[in-house]
């Protein structure tokens, strides 16, 4: 195992910890331990592309750690009052047609999906959103709409990537 995937599953570790803090309402360390999930996410990634360490279990398992973590954070401002239920369920929507649409690529071409610039925009908007929605800034539940819209262009675009990849692969056979 290499460092960018050492970080990605201490990534995924971090998760049940932030959702403890979280749920406590014990903001400060649940505001840390996000912040840091967000470092190493971000370096998990500079490591594994500059010193050539990227593998399908970095492929698969950091944006799966990146969710986890972001969908817990929202679940539990949801449930608290913070930002709106509606958001949640955008997102784990959004979510799970995504992981479809992974599957289905990787299943019918051994092919894993990689993040693009836009999807990097979207989870980096939502960290942000997410912490300021922590910190019960104001204008956050406006910034976390952003955040949305952000990701529902993202997702469109992802929607656009995956047809052209799939056109792009069965011509290849």
């Amino acid at each position: 195992m290499n460092v960018p995937n050492i970080l990605t599953t201490l990534r995924l570790l971090m998760v049940p910890i932030f959702g403890y803090f979280a749920y406590n309402e014990n903001y400060l360390p649940a505001i840390i331990i996000f912040a840091l999930a967000w470092f190493t996410d971000v370096l998990d990634g500079y490591i594994a592309r500059k010193f050539n360490m990227v593998t399908s279990f970095g492929k698969l398992t950091d944006p799966l750690a990146d969710k986890l973590m972001q969908v817990t954070a929202l679940v539990f401002l949801a449930i608290q009052g913070i930002i709106f239920p509606f958001i949640v369920v955008i997102v784990v929507v959004k979510e799970i047609l995504m992981a479809i649409g992974g599957y289905i690529i990787y299943k019918g071409e051994k092919y894993v999906v990689q993040s693009t610039w836009f999807g990097k925009i979207s989870a980096g908007s939502f960290y942000v959103a997410i912490i300021l929605a922590m910190f019960n800034m104001p204008y956050s539940s406006e910034i976390m709409i952003a955040a949305l819209v952000v990701m529902l262009i993202a997702f469109l675009l992802y929607i656009r990537e995956y047809f052209r990849l799939k056109k792009q692969l069965a011509m290849n056979k």
